[in-house]
């Protein structure tokens, strides 16, 4: 057990071409709006509001004072109000500095809200990627900035997460720099998968690409430790939304059902070119380390563990002598520029560390482009990106006994000269090649020259990934808008494996062995959304409907694996060992799912104090073939009710600034592992052989039902906030 103490040095630097400058609360006649004499009677006032990046704002309220007239803002940020000359517009949105304007003879306006800094966070991305107001929410939603994401960044940018979100566990990967990351909301849900959060991505899951490691305390992991959201650019990052709660997460169904981190990345903005680039570098020792005994030597020179009497002089072996000084660098580049119609946005990035074990290394090099345009103005919109990933890592930290240099490095007895043995081989004249330097056997841990496991047993895996996302947006009506999306994401990984002459038999021939392996994740994702957002007077409703379907082939590979033959450290195909026992192809061909879903949301208000929403998605996936849901699928719905006292009631007079309450229910669930319902067969030795087990056609979906009620209170004009909640999740397992 150890951790590292980490010393941060960064620099930023910004380089801008200005950009068109936006008035903090400017409001400006349109350029094209016809301006004439407004009579006393009322007439149509039309107008639209950005904030200050030039984004629309959806559901800004803009209502008459003292008057009942009213409406807010649609997908596009545009409204349309009836007004006399002389009534005054008051415009108001959660997190922005409320607008008062009187109506002037001008019929167009455009209107840009100034982000208040105190309130801001009110505003959140939430389920398919939708922008609401914190006080509408039924359930728990936690939004991250980006600025935390990149305050102190790790090579994986969830790292950065660990202590900053109520109710979720953050666990990295043993291997260190480069490693993949657990993430599990609310404590364990499901008895047979794996309880890791799904990541959505501008509104798109994205896949998990983790690597099946071996269990065992002996040797592990083989074929290196990866997963779908470690290789993300953090820099890349607009801002995030965590969806702890089952409710919150329900529209995903199976995916989300152990809750869902919502991504929204940057896309290009109006404007003349702009440059930013910023680095940020850090050094990490070890700092929490096992105590060491340097007192007590062993009974003879042929043992290794130390229970034998005391030292007349203490020794000065130091086993943290053997660690080095590790770095994380990462050098991040991205411009952007765009008119109003076409916007662009490229990024690119390196991460270069090395780890604190000597010859430790980890690099991974990204590029995105992003471009949004309207192809029909203010009716169609298409955004478009493409990334393309490129990783290495060479001998990232392992566990287990096997090929791990800290097992010997801490029970080295410290009676004995460690230094003799930095020098971890030796030229062998009667094998006219170098052999390890080690004179006290594997002493029944596999144990070796520390420096030799280092140096000469080699692990490296090659990474190469690409995506490529499209988002059409069509706009309907100014109530009504369709949207189609779709991402395809695979990836490549190669594994390789050296192991050296004079390893230990248990991994190696006299001459080594040599592992290579190719593993391929193929992921295509696609969904149509049609979003209604209207409202009637004190009355609002908001609803989405939809559908989508996810293929995936995850874990095919082709490889070999084998004792080298005649040739020492010649680690190739050719000098495989092909009639040993030991020797084995690789070939696999993944795991193939598929899930297509339906699903549904309606939010219904009055006054913009009473919220009621209720979800529902139905679910086929395609690990339930053979069961009584192969064609009925299975429903999850969720049902929430929240209630915002202060929008209702002049509270002014009172300490309370804000108050909510809320209290949802809901049901979201797991499907079973792959081929768990049909007859399989394993081929061993070239004979088909039945895997015993009975075909499981009686599952059930595995089902989370949860149960949560909370309040939110801010007091004295918000200097003095508070949260609580109170939930109970009942978890149903997969069989009758």
């Amino acid at each position: 057990m150890r951790t590292s103490l980490i010393l941060l040095a960064g620099t930023m630097f910004h380089l801008a071409i200005p950009a068109f400058a936006y008035s903090a609360d400017a409001l400006l006649p349109s350029p094209n709006a016809s301006i004439k004499s407004v009579a006393p009677e009322s007439v149509q006032i039309n107008g639209s509001i950005k904030d200050s990046k030039g984004e629309a704002l959806i559901g800004v309220n803009v209502k008459i004072k003292n008057s009942s007239n009213g409406t807010i803002t649609d997908f596009n940020g545009e409204f349309s109000i009836k007004a006399s000359n002389g009534d005054i517009l008051e415009i108001s949105y959660v997190g922005y500095k409320p607008v008062t304007l009187t109506v002037s003879p001008g019929t167009s306006y455009n209107i840009i809200m100034k982000e208040d800094t105190e309130t801001l966070e009110e505003v959140v991305v939430t389920a398919l990627g939708i922008k609401r107001e914190t006080k509408s929410l039924t359930y728990n939603v936690q939004e991250v900035k980006s600025d935390v994401i990149t305050a102190v960044k790790d090579a994986s940018f969830v790292n950065s997460l660990t202590g900053k979100i109520a109710g979720v566990t953050i666990n990295q990967s043993a291997n260190g720099i480069g490693g993949s990351t657990r993430v599990v909301m609310r404590g364990t849900k499901s008895l047979f998968g794996d309880n890791n959060a799904l990541y959505v991505v501008d509104g798109i899951p994205l896949s998990s690409m983790r690597s099946t490691q071996p269990e065992g305390s002996f040797e592990m992991p083989d074929g290196g430790d990866s997963d779908g959201i470690s290789s993300i650019n953090p820099d890349d990052i607009e801002s995030m939304s965590v969806l702890t709660g089952a409710a919150a997460a329900a529209l995903y169904g199976v995916s989300g059902a152990n809750g869902v981190v919502l991504i929204t990345t940057k896309k290009g903005k109006e404007g003349k070119l702009t440059v930013n680039y910023s680095n940020n570098t850090q050094f990490t020792t070890p700092f929490v380390t096992p105590r060491f005994q340097n007192t007590y030597g062993r009974k003879n020179d042929l043992v290794y563990e130390s229970w034998g009497n005391k030292l007349s002089t203490p020794s000065s072996y130091n086993p943290l002598d053997f660690f080095q000084t590790g770095f994380n660098e990462i050098n991040s580049m991205n411009v952007t520029s765009g008119s109003d119609r076409n916007q662009t946005y490229f990024s690119a990035s390196s991460t270069n560390s090395r780890g604190i074990i000597p010859n430790s290394r980890y690099n991974r090099y990204n590029f995105t482009l992003r471009n949004t345009t309207e192809l029909i103005k203010d009716k169609l919109t298409l955004d478009m990106s493409a990334s393309y990933i490129l990783q290495n890592n060479h001998n990232l930290m392992v566990q287990g006994q096997a090929h791990n240099p800290l097992v010997p490095l801490y029970l080295f007895p410290p009676s004995d000269d460690f230094t003799k043995f930095k020098t971890y081989e030796h030229f062998n004249p009667e094998r006219n090649f170098p052999t390890q330097n080690w004179t006290y056997g594997e002493q029944g841990l596999s144990m070796q020259n520390p420096y030799w496991i280092v140096n000469r047993e080699h692990f490296e895996n090659n990474k190469m990934r690409y995506m490529f996302t499209a988002n059409l947006s069509w706009k309907i009506t100014d109530w009504m808008q369709a949207t189609g999306r779709m991402r395809v994401d695979n990836s490549q990984d190669t594994y390789e494996r050296k192991i050296s002459a004079s390893s230990s038999n248990l991994f190696a021939s006299d001459y080594g062995n040599y592992m290579k392996q190719t593993t391929q994740y193929k992921n295509f994702y696609a969904d149509a959304i049609l979003n209604i957002d209207k409202r009637f007077g004190n009355y609002g409703i908001n609803a989405n409907i939809g559908a989508s379907v996810t293929d995936e082939v995850s874990g095919a590979k082709i490889g070999y694996e084998g004792h080298l033959a005649k040739v020492a450290n010649l680690f190739t195909f050719e000098n495989i060992i092909k009639n040993d026992p030991e020797t084995r192809p690789l070939d696999s061909k993944g795991i193939h799912t598929n899930t297509q879903a339906v699903f549904a949301t309606l939010q219904l208000a009055y006054k913009s104090a009473i919220f009621l929403d209720i979800t529902g998605r139905n679910d086929w996936f395609s690990t339930f073939a053979f069961t009584s849901h192969k064609n009925s699928g299975f429903f999850y719905p969720s049902v929430g009710l929240s209630f915002v006292p202060t929008e209702m009631f002049d509270l002014s007079h009172t300490p309370v600034s804000f108050l909510k309450l809320r209290a949802s229910y809901s049901e979201v669930g797991n499907a079973p592992q792959p081929y768990m319902t049909s007859l399989a067969y394993g081929i061993s030795g070239g004979n088909i052989e039945s895997l015993p087990f009975i075909p499981a056609t009686f599952l059930e979906p595995e089902r989370t039902k949860s149960f949560e009620v909370g309040m939110n209170l801010r007091l004295f004009e918000n200097k003095l906030n508070s949260t609580c909640k109170c939930n109970r999740i009942l978890i149903n397992n997969l069989f009758k």
